[in-house]
């Protein structure tokens, strides 16, 4: 997102403010922003933004999918890591695939790392889509959600 002054008298000086927003990021980002002026000498300028983008929490998936037979048992995982100097804690809140998914959650490292792991129930419906809340034990990102969908053929 960029604002800037429109016009800008010669020999005079103006201001451009450019803002990226992060959120979804983690680790390192580089934006860049044109900028096109009717100066002669200068008719394009190119800035360059880098920023390290630390997470409160880092999830290697937003979102699970389960593909299959109807008579298979499909398993996925999503691995979830705190970030900061602090333990982080996981509570489900909410789940709507009870009768379709069951999930575990699993405390790899202590305070720092869970695998959560969504299993299909064999012979369940053949589309079908939800989600798990949990909330955390971290006030910078109070609460996660991860969406499930399947796809089962006969």
């Amino acid at each position: 997102m960029a604002y800037f002054d429109r016009a800008i008298p010669p020999g005079r000086e103006g201001k451009i403010t450019l803002r990226v927003y992060t959120r979804g990021y983690d680790g390192r980002i580089r934006k860049t922003a044109r900028i096109y002026t009717n100066d002669p000498k200068i008719p394009q300028e190119t800035f360059v933004i880098e920023a390290l983008i630390k997470a409160p929490i880092v999830m290697s998936e937003r979102m699970v999918f389960l593909y299959g037979t109807t008579r298979e048992t499909i398993t996925r995982s999503v691995d979830i890591k705190g970030d900061l100097n602090k333990p982080l804690k996981l509570e489900p809140v909410d789940y709507t695939l009870g009768n379709k998914v069951r999930f575990n959650i699993e405390e790899v490292m202590q305070g720092k790392h869970y695998r959560v792991t969504f299993t299909s129930i064999p012979n369940v419906g053949n589309y079908y889509q939800g989600l798990l809340k949990l909330r955390t034990s971290y006030p910078e990102k109070p609460e996660l959600v991860i969406y499930v969908r399947g796809k089962f053929l006969n």
